[in-house]
């Protein structure tokens, strides 16, 4: 029976654990998760906005976001989602000023928005704001325009670690295995020359061979270096690099229990100095403030080793006391948590979620069909929250050579 190892204990590799041992032709006592982290969901997994999107995305991406859209519903309808990760309905809004053109800049979805500081918004449409002057929660400046740009029905709201929780208790309830800390070193072939096994180096300094045919490899901003330390003579050069995002979650006295009955609301904003702030209410009173990249910051080696910058946070508590009325003198802001995340983009825009021919390994070959291949799960920029499901799902799909729940030909490819 084949052994699948999956690299990166991240909301993309417990998505492929959760739905790989959801299938009758996988046991998923032979599902074996590596991560090297001390602390699980320590970067973007955990530390994400939770914002899904079902139709923001180019035509080439546009059949895995409504996929994973779809599996988000029914995964929170089946497992009382709203109470144990927070699933809501949300709004989608643009906040800009008066003399900002929106409309001019909508079109694509790739991760030009996070290089170069435009919004989100941009991805979507605009539609006539039918909801008076927006949440209860938001300041809005009088030379301002808030418009609705998000189909009903067509964005919610999640909090990205208890989901990520869930995933994890569901995996291990099934008998997927999880080695943590823990880190995959080494590759090695059988007699005949296939891919056989793995070597996993844990942090008391143990050296284990684990039977591995086929690896998936969903280290996230990690990708590109992982691939690169297993598979040295290996043609390819994944196009997938980080982008650090700081971010903080705070409480508002203008965001309670009462407000939550009605949805929740993303308020994309523009602002001419090249900072778009992104603002999301969540269940449990919580509000999360991003928008905040930079390329500039070093990827570390470990997601347990960010440290955010006190200069970032300070810019984002700003936008909080600005567009949350809140101050500091009447003990209104409660930051719940500052923190700094990386995220894995692709040059191209898109993802990449795929199976590395064998003549663009290296020295090392893979078994036929079903029964091996090196995977690649990654890339997914500001989305990966958004179609983490879907990405489990069809990286399911391709290591048992089922057909696609969605069409992914126009992906990043090798």
């Amino acid at each position: 029976m084949e052994n699948t190892v999956i690299i990166g204990g991240g909301i993309i590799g417990f998505s492929t654990a959760f739905y790989l041992s959801e299938s009758p032709h996988t046991d998923a006592r032979t599902i074996h998760v590596v991560e090297v982290s001390r602390e699980l969901f320590n970067c973007a997994s955990g530390l994400a906005g939770g914002f899904l999107a079902s139709d923001w995305f180019s035509p080439s991406v546009s059949s895995l976001g409504a996929l994973s859209f779809r599996l988000h519903k029914e995964l929170a309808e089946q497992h009382e989602g709203r109470e144990k990760w927070g699933y809501s309905m949300s709004t989608g809004t643009s906040l800009e000023s008066e003399g900002g053109d929106a409309e001019s800049a909508v079109g694509g979805s790739g991760e030009d928005f996070l290089r170069n500081g435009t919004s989100r918004a941009n991805a979507a449409g605009l539609h006539e704001f039918k909801s008076g002057e927006g949440p209860a929660w938001l300041t809005r400046a009088a030379d301002t325009r808030l418009e609705v740009i998000s189909q009903p029905g067509s964005v919610a709201q999640i909090d990205p670690k208890r989901l990520c929780q869930f995933l994890l208790e569901q995996c291990s309830s099934r008998g997927v295995q999880l080695h943590q800390p823990a880190q995959v070193i080494s590759v090695s072939p059988d007699t005949t020359g296939a891919f056989a096994s793995v070597r996993i180096l844990s942090a008391d300094g143990v050296e284990t061979d684990l039977p591995c045919t086929r690896l998936v490899i969903a280290a996230g901003a990690w990708t590109r270096k992982v691939f690169a330390g297993l598979f040295p003579s290996a043609e390819v050069n994944l196009p997938i690099s980080a982008l650090a995002g700081h971010s903080i979650l705070v409480k508002s006295p203008r965001w309670s229990k009462e407000h939550e009955t009605s949805g929740c609301h993303a308020i994309f904003a523009t602002d001419v100095n090249g900072f778009s702030p992104e603002i999301f209410s969540r269940l449990g009173e919580e509000v999360y403030i991003a928008g905040l990249n930079s390329s500039s910051i070093p990827l570390p080696e470990l997601p347990t080793d960010v440290e955010a910058r006190p200069e970032a946070i300070e810019k984002l508590k700003g936008v909080a006391a600005k567009m949350l009325g809140l101050s500091d003198d009447e003990n209104d802001i409660q930051i719940l948590r500052e923190g700094l995340c990386f995220r894995p983009v692709c040059s191209t825009g898109r993802p990449v979620i795929a199976r590395v021919p064998d003549e663009q390994l290296g020295d090392i070959k893979t078994r036929e069909g079903t029964q091996g291949g090196v995977f690649v799960a990654a890339g997914h920029g500001a989305w990966g929250i958004s179609h983490s499901l879907g990405t489990g799902k069809l990286m399911t799909e391709l290591l048992e050579g089922q057909k696609l729940s969605a069409d992914i030909k126009r992906l990043t490819t090798f």
